[in-house]
C-alpha cells in the first residue's frame, strides 16, 4: 500500500469514526466505497476490523441507553445469516467486488432516504438482523437496516444498540472469514495501523455528540454514500 493510499484511508476512517460516534451510523457507508476505489482487496475484512474498537467504545460510552430486547433479536438473526454472507462473498468474482459494494451502498442509501417512520417490533428486528448478516459479512456494509429500525428512536439508543449489534456481528463475521480462508492477516494489520485515526475520530465525537444535529448528519452520510457508491460503480 502506498503512502498516499494510507493517508487517504487514515483521513477517511477518522472522519467515519467521528460520524458514527456522533450519529450512530455511517462508518461503513463512508469507508467501504473509498476502500473499494483504492484497493478492493481490503473488503470486507479491513472495514469489519476497523469498526470493532469504535463500536466497543460507543457501546460502552452509552451503555445506559441500550435496547436489550431489540439487540437480542437482531443479534440472533445476524448470527444466523452470517454464513449466507460468506456464501455471497464466494459467489462474487474478485473483479466485481467493487461493483457489488457500490451497488449495495447506493441501494442502502436510497432505502434509508425513502423509508417512512415506524415503530419497530420483533419482525423488524429479525429482518434487520438477517439483512445485516448477509451484507456486512460480504461487503462490510451493514448499517442501513439497523439505522432504519432505530432512525426515529432517541439518538443515544440508536448509537448504543447499533454499536452493540455491530460488535457481536463483526467478531462473528471475521471469525468465519478467517476460519474458511477468506480473510487476510494484512488487512487486520492495516486496521491496527489506523487505530490512531479511529481513536481521534471517536474522541472528537465524544466532545460534540450531544450537540450534533442528527438529521443533518444522517443526510450528509447518505448523500456521501450515494456519491461514493456511484463513483465505485462507474470505476473501471
Amino acid at each position: 500500500m502506498s503512502l498516499q493510499t494510507l493517508v487517504i484511508l487514515a483521513v477517511t476512517v477518522g472522519i467515519a469514526a467521528f460520524v458514527q460516534g456522533g450519529s450512530g451510523l455511517g462508518f461503513a457507508l463512508v469507508v467501504a466505497p473509498v476502500a473499494g476505489i483504492l484497493d478492493p482487496s481490503l473488503l470486507p475484512v479491513f472495514v469489519l476490523a476497523s469498526m470493532i474498537p469504535l463500536n466497543l467504545y460507543v457501546a460502552w460510552r452509552e451503555r445506559g441507553s441500550l435496547d436489550l430486547r431489540g439487540a437480542r433479536w437482531i443479534t440472533v438473526a445476524r448470527l444466523v445469516a452470517t454464513p449466507g454472507g460468506l456464501v455471497l462473498l464466494r459467489l462474487i468474482p474478485d473483479r466485481d467486488i467493487g461493483l457489488f459494494v457500490g451497488g449495495a451502498t447506493v441501494l442502502a442509501a436510497l432505502v434509508s432516504l425513502a423509508a417512512p417512520a415506524f415503530a419497530p417490533g420483533r419482525v423488524a428486528y429479525v429482518g434487520a438482523g438477517l439483512v445485516t448478516g448477509l451484507t456486512e459479512t460480504a461487503t462490510g456494509v451493514g448499517g442501513p437496516p439497523l439505522a432504519l429500525v432505530y432512525q426515529h428512536r432517541p439518538p443515544a439508543e440508536l448509537r448504543s444498540t447499533v454499536a452493540a449489534c455491530f460488535l457481536v456481528g463483526e467478531v462473528a463475521s471475521l471469525a468465519l472469514l478467517f476460519g474458511t480462508g477468506q480473510g487476510r492477516a494484512a488487512d487486520l494489520g492495516w486496521a491496527v495501523a489506523l487505530l490512531p485515526a479511529i481513536a481521534a475520530g471517536a474522541w472528537l465525537s465524544r466532545v460534540v455528540h450531544q450537540r450534533i444535529d442528527a438529521r443533518r448528519m444522517r443526510l450528509f452520510v447518505l448523500v456521501f454514500a450515494l456519491v461514493s457508491g456511484t463513483v465505485l460503480i462507474a470505476s473501471p
